[in-house]
């Protein structure tokens, strides 16, 4: 389903979107993602602008919560479950800046957190992407 768009997606637009390219990413990392839940927000929240130590909310396309694979143990006790967060307006904004296909660049965000979701570098995630 490749849509243009001329006015920006509503959240539930977004993450149909989402949804859609999630279905595209290659096949070593959708097997995977297995129970990493995908929100889409207007923003990062006060709380994770904090953190992040971002300037402005506009700084963060898209974050990872969780705990890397390479990084679990079958002794740790999940309280939450990993997530990946998609901010709609400063994608928006980074979609409008560069004049990409909003699919393309929400494909590219989904594909760098469900990186940091595997533990995986820069350069990996660049290769998936290429490929």
């Amino acid at each position: 389903m490749l849509m243009r768009h001329s006015t920006p997606p509503t959240l539930a637009e977004m993450e149909l979107i989402a949804a859609e390219e999630l279905s595209r990413i290659p096949d070593e990392l959708r097997r995977q993602v297995g129970n990493v839940v995908i929100r889409v927000e207007e923003f990062p929240d006060e709380e994770t602008e904090r953190e992040m130590r971002l300037e402005s909310p506009f700084d963060l396309l898209g974050l990872y919560r969780g705990v890397a694979l390479p990084r679990r143990s079958v002794l740790d006790v999940r309280t939450r479950p990993d997530m990946i967060f998609l901010y709609r307006r400063p994608i928006l904004d980074y979609w409008c800046e560069f004049n990409l296909e909003l699919s393309a660049v929400l494909r590219h965000v989904l594909i760098h957190e469900i990186g940091h979701h595997f533990g995986f570098s820069d350069e990996d995630m660049e290769r998936i992407e290429r490929e």
